[in-house]
């Protein structure tokens, strides 16, 4: 059988081709890949031939937020049905490394992420029409839900474990710096924690408007009205805790100054090298804290989504067929009017 998937050689070079797909093996299952999310690394793939030391140094199918109905299933899979729409996990660590042995498989030594380019050779992704996964990377996400929804599951993922990071949130004031689709989903996950307020920062209103319908409280164009954020500085400052979704110095600044003393400060975007008030940060004695990826939060992902406890669909921006990839990427690159595009695979 032949399948049509994307393929990246480079900086802005991205073809559709074919290619044969073979039938599953033990364990495995064959997936009718459905919808396929396009993040921001595959962006910035995409748009620089890599991001920081990580670099496309060979072709790569990008995606790491997909969906598919199951096809086939191979010898000794009894756990799914065929017809049955699923998450698909990208993540794949080893299972014998000394952090996976000690319960951290999030920091694998020797994972495979589907889509990156981190290792040689990279780790192929899931923008195709067909593809071959074992059956334990596959969540079954019911009937209620699309398969676009579906395909959200890795960065709610990603935000479900940003949100643990900063411990119970019932009844706390948040603010969310970045509204993009992962401080989108922020919101919608601090909601679900029982967040009491949720402020949202960013530079454009159409980011700000789908961070309103995600649950936020209030949304502050800083662009604008950046005042309006300096309010929260006030007695050395509002928030319990703060989301930094942006990857921006400013974002960062901003939050150290309108976060409570011995506050929390969550950094899920990423960047390169920035300039920090560290005296701010030890006067406040704040905590500040990295988050990435996921582990078992991927699992719940895909059941909250799957009866809408957290509703992934204001995210949902833009959709294109396959074969129209590279508009789709262009498409992706408009932070004026994209949130989360997405691949469709059914067409």
């Amino acid at each position: 059988m032949r399948t049509r998937l994307t393929r990246l050689y480079g900086q802005r070079d991205l073809k559709v081709e074919t290619t044969d797909v073979g039938d599953p093996g033990d364990g495995e299952v064959l997936l009718k890949m459905a919808a396929g999310g396009i993040c921001g690394s595959d962006l910035h793939y995409y748009q620089d031939g890599g991001f920081g030391p990580v670099r496309v140094r060979e072709p790569i199918i990008p995606g790491h937020e997909a969906s598919g109905y199951v096809a086939a299933l191979g010898p000794n899979v009894s756990a799914l049905a065929l017809g049955e729409l699923v998450s698909v996990n990208p993540s794949q660590p080893c299972g014998h490394c000394r952090f996976c042995d000690d319960g951290l498989s999030i920091h694998c030594l020797n994972m495979q992420f589907m889509g990156s380019a981190m290792r040689l050779p990279h780790a192929q992704g899931m923008f195709r029409d067909w593809l071959v996964v074992p059956a334990s990377q596959c969540l079954p996400a019911g009937s209620l839900v699309s398969a676009g929804e579906a395909a959200c599951a890795e960065p709610l993922a990603v935000c479900l474990h940003a949100v643990s990071q900063a411990g119970d949130l019932q009844g706390k004031q948040v603010l969310v710096t970045g509204a993009g689709p992962i401080g989108a989903l922020v919101v919608a996950a601090s909601r679900h924690a029982g967040a009491k307020t949720i402020v949202v920062t960013d530079l454009a209103d159409a980011a700000l408007d789908r961070a309103r319908a995600c649950g936020a409280s209030r949304i502050i164009n800083v662009r604008r009205e950046p005042l309006k954020l300096a309010e929260y500085e006030a007695d050395k400052g509002q928030f319990d805790v703060v989301f930094e979704c942006s990857a921006a110095e400013p974002a960062l600044r901003s939050a150290i100054a309108t976060v409570r003393p011995r506050g929390i400060i969550v950094q899920v975007g990423v960047t390169g090298d920035i300039t920090l008030p560290l005296n701010a940060l030890v006067g406040k004695e704040l905590r500040l804290i990295g988050s990435q990826r996921f582990d078992s939060e991927f699992a719940l992902a895909v059941a909250l989504i799957a009866d809408r406890s957290i509703d992934v669909r204001p995210i949902i921006s833009h959709t294109f067929a396959l074969e129209q990839a590279v508009t789709a990427f262009e498409q992706a690159g408009d932070r004026s009017t994209a949130c989360k595009v997405q691949l469709s695979f059914l067409s």
